[in-house]
């Protein structure tokens, strides 16, 4: 088993190595600013690092590219110099050299097999608004089993992935509750309580918070998430990246 290491960049880009591979979750490297739209987004922090400091990218993760916070305009330039890019197969309509997965549809890179889950933006219904997204699993033989959720705020999608993979020793969740008002109260990621209830439906995994800072629209603080995995007696579980600082998390 090789070494698993994680760079958080801030938001919900982690730059992440995983059985010889370097892999890119949704690429946010603008500065600070302001995102109008449906829904105005802002950004409050730059990138705790820069692309070019990443080292190799062997292949991005996308979650979606609808929203700028998932994919922002410096993300989007830095795909061109990407080999890989797995995301939707909406998304992938809207970006040159994109490979759009079907949840459950595979996609072979090396030793690794990448898997698309399904994932759920906001509530039940919410695709018509928010769009389609998608989360990965990522399996290699002799590596532990690896789920990256992207935007996926849906508890029950979580329990049908790990009865589906029941062996994922490692989940990046995007987290933050993020919330523009368009469904109410109801948030567009995970926030602490459902975080927890999804480390819960993960087993024994543990569990990388992510998407929980640097954007406006994110309504819950990372400490809040900390906190509520404190109070159950599950901080054991947790693994929380400090932007710009790489880490081993196996």
């Amino acid at each position: 088993m090789t070494t698993i290491t994680a760079l958080l960049v801030g938001g919900p880009t982690v730059h992440f190595t995983y059985a010889g591979l370097a892999f890119l979750t949704d690429p946010t490297f603008d500065e600070p600013g302001e995102y109008p739209g449906g829904a105005t987004l802002y950004k409050l922090t730059g990138p705790a690092v820069s692309a070019s400091a990443l080292g190799a990218i062997d292949a991005v993760l996308l979650s979606h590219e609808q929203h700028a916070d998932n994919l922002d305009a410096a993300g989007r330039d830095l795909l061109a110099e990407v080999p890989v890019i797995l995301t939707t197969t909406d998304s992938a309509t809207r970006l040159d050299g994109a490979t759009g997965l079907d949840p459950w549809q595979t996609h072979r890179l090396g030793a690794v097999t990448v898997t698309a889950v399904p994932a759920l933006h906001g509530p039940e219904g919410a695709e018509a608004l928010s769009g389609v997204v998608t989360g990965f699993v990522l399996e290699a033989e002799g590596e532990p089993t690896v789920y990256v959720s992207g935007d996926n705020a849906s508890v029950d999608l979580v329990r049908e992935i790990a009865g589906r993979f029941p062996g994922i020793e490692i989940a990046f969740l995007f987290a933050g509750a993020a919330n523009v008002g368009r469904f109410g109260d109801t948030d567009l990621t995970l926030n602490a309580r459902t975080a927890l209830e999804a480390a819960d439906a993960l087993g024994d995994a543990l569990i990388v918070p992510v998407h929980a800072e640097g954007w406006f629209h994110f309504s819950e603080t990372r400490e809040r998430l900390i906190g509520m995995f404190a109070h159950a007696g599950r901080s054991d579980r947790l693994r929380v990246l400090t932007a710009g600082e790489r880490a081993e998390i196996s």
